[in-house]
């Protein structure tokens, strides 16, 4: 249900040769459900090859304040994720970052 409280943003990064989900897409996409007020990130998705990756970056992000830049969630997905998809990851997040904040100028 949408309540106009939520906004849905998503970034964009290549992933690297030699992941799996690079059989399926070309790029990796990361989705967050952020609350509009606070900047809050509420849910996030990805689009990493398996459903446990991608629920564990779900997880990971959910609660890091986009306000305050993406410099935390970075260094919890650098200290927490260990897999080949790190950098795409992080590449997307500063794109979806970076969306969040031309929205918040917007206003």
């Amino acid at each position: 249900m949408i309540n106009g409280k939520t906004l849905f943003i998503a970034g964009h990064a290549r992933l690297p040769q030699g992941m799996a989900a690079k059989n399926v897409f070309e790029t990796l996409t990361l989705t967050v459900e952020v609350d509009k007020k606070y900047g809050v990130i509420l849910d996030a998705s990805c689009t990493l090859a398996t459903e446990h990756g991608r629920q564990f970056i779900g997880n990971l992000l959910k609660g890091f304040c986009l306000k305050d830049g993406a410099d935390e969630a970075i260094a919890a997905i650098q200290t927490y994720y260990r897999g080949k998809g790190a950098n795409a990851l992080i590449a997307a997040l500063k794109d979806l970052e970076l969306h969040y904040q031309q929205i918040r100028l917007e206003k």
